[in-house]
């Protein structure tokens, strides 16, 4: 049997002490920094006093391995209980920081009020003093807090009280789309909002001609006999829309989705300016971004309801393509707007729909409505191909005004994060984990073998264009949908939105993202090479042989 030497002891116990000691100081960091400045003392005073007697205690044991273990434990025993009597003359507000059991198994419960905090990926609050003189320049156009993922849970300021549901088209998924909506609108007395193509599912309405269909479909309309019924009870009291018609801006408090990864695409696409929280139940087919499960639905939509729940802000991209022929009827616009008296300019301003201009110009967004373009939020990436084209494309990208190189090949995909796991992923991208801040940037089978996948910050704006020596155009679609081409003279423009999409977590940020790779894309799945115990026997033999006989070559030389 092995055993640590009392080294490995002290190292373990300090590098314990160490994580203790950030997670109370991350816990407690509202309390003020003189706190936390007397707290680091104390902490310094702790370890050079473990340090002091792990030393003392190796001069006078160190023959004696075995009581070194023993000795080192009666140290660490020693350590705690001044720690405890310092504990006790100097208190600490919210958290007992030494204490072997501070993560207890309540405080790790899962959907639950007291969640544990996890890790971060960013700096919560990066210092923006460096050194004595350096510093960095404030500017009102400069975000320089990072918002810890770990602190991002979901509090209402108000009860929700309108809830979109949104279902895959699946006959499997009417069974559990109607006991939700059945408890929602009858327990939780809330106002359900669907799309107006439920309504119109055959499989939920009693006035389909089975005759004019086939054998088939008239055994599945009758298996949802008993589902179709509770369905038109409800459905009076359902509230309809129509995508493409109807604006949900400011008319939602929440949403559940039921299905893939698909139906919370759909859920970002509905809403292209501020998104309500979505929670995803996974009923399709890979189900990545969807952690929830149906079964126990009733306890989970409470916890959410009721504010008990974590969220992953997963950034979108705003795109928006500018074409060669707006561009020039805008800048003749703008020109010939100059020439105009002031009245006249003001009134032009009014007719493109910006009434409440002060000033002699027109807006931007009263602009970008005049010449046609607008902008598109996708939640994954976008992506720029050449299409039927037997060529290659010829795709510039600029950076923040600045060109950066030219992709010959199949395409380039530009994707969120979130997307990151999803066709990116599938080119060679790196797998980045939503809550970091970044624009990927990926080749689609590059004609260089050097070209290889980039991360860029979030902040900056990307501008795609067709090289003018390129022998096609391109096509570019958003989220797999609005496919449309890419002539030459036309230019993508792509940034960073300014709103994600609130996604809720089962769990928290980080053990629903590894539980997804793990699950869903089975990453790093292998066999497990065999411990070399079961050889320790034959190996152990044949050294020893193998010893001997160069100890009887020795004594046969002499």
């Amino acid at each position: 049997m092995s055993c640590r030497s009392d080294i490995d002891l002290a190292t373990l116990h300090q590098h314990r002490l160490e994580e203790r000691w950030n997670y109370g100081l991350t816990w407690c960091g509202a309390h003020g920094r003189n706190q936390q400045q007397q707290q680091l003392t104390h902490y310094n005073e702790l370890i050079a006093r473990q340090s002091a007697n792990h030393h003392q205690h190796r001069h006078q044991h160190q023959h004696q391995q075995l009581a070194n273990s023993n000795s080192s434990s009666r140290t660490v025993s020693r350590l705690k209980d001044t720690v405890a009597k310092d504990h006790q003359n100097r208190p600490l507000q919210g958290l007992e920081y030494y204490s072997s059991d501070y993560l207890t198994a309540t405080a790790r419960r899962r959907r639950s009020g007291t969640w544990p905090r996890t890790r971060s990926l960013n700096a919560p609050s990066p210092f923006q003093q460096f050194g004595p003189c350096g510093r960095i320049m404030k500017n009102s156009a400069m975000v320089m807090q990072i918002q810890d993922p770990a602190s991002q849970r979901l509090t209402w300021y108000k009860p929700p009280l309108t809830v979109l549901v949104i279902k895959k088209k699946d006959s499997q998924v009417l069974l559990p789309f109607v006991q939700l909506v059945e408890w929602l609108v009858q327990e939780k007395n809330m106002v359900v909002w669907v799309e107006s193509a439920v309504l119109e599912d055959k499989l939920l309405r009693d006035d389909v001609r089975l005759e004019e269909e086939s054998a088939k479909f008239r055994l599945v309309h009758e298996y949802y006999t008993g589902v179709r019924t509770r369905f038109l009870a409800l459905r009076e009291k359902l509230v309809t829309f129509k995508d493409g018609r109807d604006d949900l801006t400011d008319r939602i408090d929440f949403i559940v989705c039921l299905g893939g990864d698909g139906t919370l695409l759909y859920a970002s696409q509905l809403f292209q300016q501020s998104v309500p929280p979505v929670m995803a139940f996974y009923l399709g087919s890979l189900g990545f971004l969807t952690p929830f499960q149906c079964d126990n639905f009733q306890e989970q939509v409470t916890n959410v309801l009721e504010g008990h729940a974590a969220l992953t802000l997963r950034s979108r991209l705003r795109c928006s393509i500018h074409r060669k022929g707006e561009r020039r009827r805008e800048s003749l616009q703008q020109s010939s707007n100059l020439i105009k008296p002031v009245s006249q300019r003001q009134s032009h301003c009014d007719e493109l729909g910006n009434p409440k201009a002060s000033n002699n110009n027109c807006s931007p967004s009263s602009a970008q409505a005049a010449s046609g373009y607008s902008s598109i939020l996708v939640l994954n990436e976008v992506v720029i191909n050449r299409g039927p084209s037997p060529y290659l494309s010829n795709i510039d990208i600029f950076l923040d005004g600045k060109y950066i190189t030219s992709v010959q090949g199949d395409g380039l995909i530009v994707s969120t994060p979130t997307g990151s796991t999803a066709y990116a992923a599938a080119a060679g991208a790196s797998m980045i984990h939503p809550s970091v801040p970044a624009i990927l940037v990926t080749p689609i089978c590059p004609h260089s073998l050097s070209f290889r996948p980039i991360v860029v910050p979030a902040g900056v704006e990307l501008k795609i264009s067709i090289s003018p020596d390129s022998r096609n155009t391109s096509r570019v679609s958003f989220d797999g949908r609005n496919d449309q081409e890419l002539n030459h003279g036309d230019f993508l423009r792509v940034t960073t939105s300014i709103y994600p999409v609130p996604s809720i977590c089962a769990q928290d940020q980080i053990s629903d993202w590894f539980d997804s790779l793990a699950e869903g894309l089975h990453w790093n799945v292998r066999k497990r090479q065999k411990c070399l115990d079961e050889l320790s026997d034959l190996t152990a033999s044949g050294s020893e042989d193998t010893l001997d006989e160069i100890e009887n070559l020795k004594i046969h030389d002499a």
